[in-house]
Parts: structure tokens; sequence; C-alpha cells
């Protein structure tokens, strides 16, 4: 198994009344709830845990993209890849991902990853995701265009990495009458290319169909499992079987020396991201035209409890949209999970919601000297044998 820590970057310094003033945590919170001097402390402490990170051995760090929003301060993810492409050395650098739809000109993009691969010479993972519906509120852009956009995107990207230019692109929503980036990407023909996504059947099948890396993010275990038979099911019938490290989750972890202390350490912080970060009204979250009619029956009977308040971390636990407890029952979980889903990227979230700055260093760390080394032996012993 190979493991990638997540940083979602929040700002934890929030009102204690602020959902009942405005009701939700994106778009159309003010900013004047925002401290810059708070920020900038932030930003470090954030940035110095994924250099812990990349010391302690992990595979990968990830970094990506949301807008006007208190749940993540990285409205541009290059820009965090950037700060820490000369501050690591080892890991991989997942951008998790470049919302390239959102963009009047994607071309930039295919720049800027290229120069970050260049930069770590060949790091550097490219995410592609549509953004959630909430980017698009906060755009005032038609999610109705959102598929669209991103294929067309997408593809732009693809080629600007791949042919030689320069060579013009006309589209429906992207012209250029020369596409022709400097620099070219370190990678070969380009830099791997993850798809994180909520479970839409698109997605999916559009991952499968190019043998990406799926991801999938905050659903409850079986959930997340049948998604990702799905995914193998697809691979199936594009004619090769789904290796295990085609196919991700990312899901939030706490592990302590007991279990009892993991508790007490976490359940506060977790309650602050899943019922005060992650609030805001159905429409916002999944505006209408955003889901085609095959994914939303689906996508919403898995998530729609996201949109709601008052959820017990407890309850989460119980199904497996989290891990918390000793370094032995976060293990003894992670190996079942793994068994029933088959997934060989776990991305971890081991900082979320208002998780205190030396507890997320210590969480990191435990993880990395109690849980990683039994699954990363257990594979050299598989390799052997």
């Amino acid at each position: 198994m190979q493991f990638y820590f997540f940083h979602l970057m929040p700002y934890p310094y929030m009102p204690e009344d602020y959902l009942d003033r405005y009701g939700t945590s994106w778009a159309t919170i003010p900013n004047s709830l925002y401290d810059p001097e708070v920020g900038h402390k932030l930003y470090n402490d954030y940035l110095d845990v994924f250099e812990l990170a990349d010391r302690l051995g992990y595979d990968g760090i990830c970094v990506n993209e949301h807008h006007q929003t208190c749940y993540g301060l990285m409205p541009s993810p290059n820009l965090m890849a950037a700060a820490l492409a000369r501050r690591t050395t080892h890991a991989k650098i997942a951008i998790l991902g470049n919302a390239i739809c959102l963009r009047d000109h994607p071309l930039r993009v295919a720049e800027e990853v290229a120069m970050l691969d260049v930069i770590t010479k060949g790091r550097i993972i490219s995410g592609f995701v549509r953004g959630v519906g909430d980017e698009y509120t906060a755009f005032s852009m038609d999610p109705t265009t959102s598929r669209d956009r991103f294929l067309e995107a997408y593809d732009l990207i693809i080629r600007a990495w791949t042919e030689p230019g320069p060579f013009s692109f006309e589209g429906e929503h992207y012209n250029f009458r020369y596409v022709n980036p400097w620099p070219r990407p370190y990678q070969k023909p380009h830099p791997p290319v993850w798809m994180p996504s909520q479970g839409s059947q698109e997605t999916i099948e559009f991952a499968a169909k190019r043998k990406y890396p799926y991801m999938q993010v905050f659903s409850p275990f079986e959930a997340m499992k049948k998604i990702l038979d799905r995914y193998k099911e697809q691979a199936e019938i594009y004619g090769y079987t789904a290796k295990s490290d085609q196919l991700g989750w990312a899901v939030p972890i706490y592990v302590a020396d007991t279990d009892e202390r993991a508790w007490a350490e976490a359940e506060t912080h977790l309650s602050f991201l899943f019922n005060k970060l992650l609030r805001r009204p159905g429409p916002q979250f999944f505006p209408p035209g955003y889901l085609t009619e095959r994914s939303m029956a689906r996508i919403l009977a898995a998530k729609a409890d996201k949109m709601a308040g008052d959820r017990s971390p407890r309850e989460l636990d119980e199904k497996g949209v989290i891990i918390v407890g000793s370094a032995a029952t976060v293990r003894d979980r992670l190996k079942e999970y793994e068994k029933e889903a088959g997934f060989g990227l776990l991305v971890t979230l081991l900082h979320f919601g208002s998780l205190p700055h030396d507890l997320t260093m210590k969480n990191v760390e435990t993880f990395a000297s109690e849980v990683m080394p039994h699954f990363q032996v257990e594979a050299s012993v598989g390799a052997v044998t």
C-alpha cells in the first residue's frame, strides 16, 4: 500500500455562532471573518506538516482546490505545490486536483504543472476535477456546462503536454491559435493523472477507460467499496483487470496510544469538520444540472448527510467514514478494509477541522512509525514470495 498525506488547509478560527448567522461555510460566508495575521501562521504551520510528512517517508503529499470558503484555504493548488517543490525531496506532490473547467484559460494549468514537474524532476501527480458544486456558486458559472468544459480542457492539456507545438486548438469553450507551452513536462508522456471524485458514473468510466487511478473521498466504507467495484467492472469492460494502485481512498484518521485517548483528542475537531466546515445548503452543494440523472440518485444517497449538521463522529467511525483509535485499532481496520476493497492508494487526512498543530504533528509521526511500516513490510514480503 502507498501512503499519501492530504491537507485541506481549513480556517478553524470561526465564531461559535457563524452557521446560525450565515447558514454556510461556503461562498457567501463573509471574508471579514478572515484574519490575515492568523492566516499567515496557519499557512506556515500547514506547510511545516507537509515537510514533516516528506521527511517521514510518506509516498506523497496532496494539495487541492477550493474557493471562497473557510473549509480550505487553497484557491490555487499549483501555488501550494510550488511552495513545497523546493522544500521537499522524496514525496510525490499530488495536486488533487486542478478544477480545470473553472479556468477560462486551462492552458495555464498545462504550463504551471509542467513547470512544477521540471522543478521537482518528475515528482508531480496531476489530478483533474470538475470542482464541487459550491465552486460554480463562487464563480457564478453554469454547472450544466461543467462536464463539457472539463472534457475539452482535459483534451487541451493532454495535447499540450504530448504533441509538439505550436498547433491550434478549436473547441466549443476554448480556442487557442497557438498551443506551444514552454517548458514541457519532465515525465513522459506526461505527469501521472489521478481522478478524485464523489462517485459519478461518468468519472468512473472516464478514469477506467484511461487506466487513471481513481480516488473516492468522504464516503462510508461500504459506499466507497461499491464505487471501487464499479471501477473494477469498467476496467474489465475495457479489457484489463484493475490493479490496487489504481484504486484510492481518502479518509480522516487519528492515532493515539489508546482508543480512549484518540477519541479524547480528536472528537471535537472531527465534529468541527463534518458539522461546521462541510455545512452548506443542498442547492449550493449540488446545484441543478451539476449531476446527470444516472449519477444523482447514487451520489445523493451516499452524500446527503454531508449537508446536514450534528453528525456524531462515533457514528461516522462506525460507518467507516473516519478511522479513530490506537495504532493497533487503526492497523486492524485498515487491513480489513484493504482486504475487502482492494485499494492500494491510501490518502490520509491526518489533519482535519480544528485539530491543533501539535496534535497534527503527533498524528503524522505516530501514523508513520506505528501504522505505515506494518503494511510496507507485508508488501515487501509479498513481493519476495
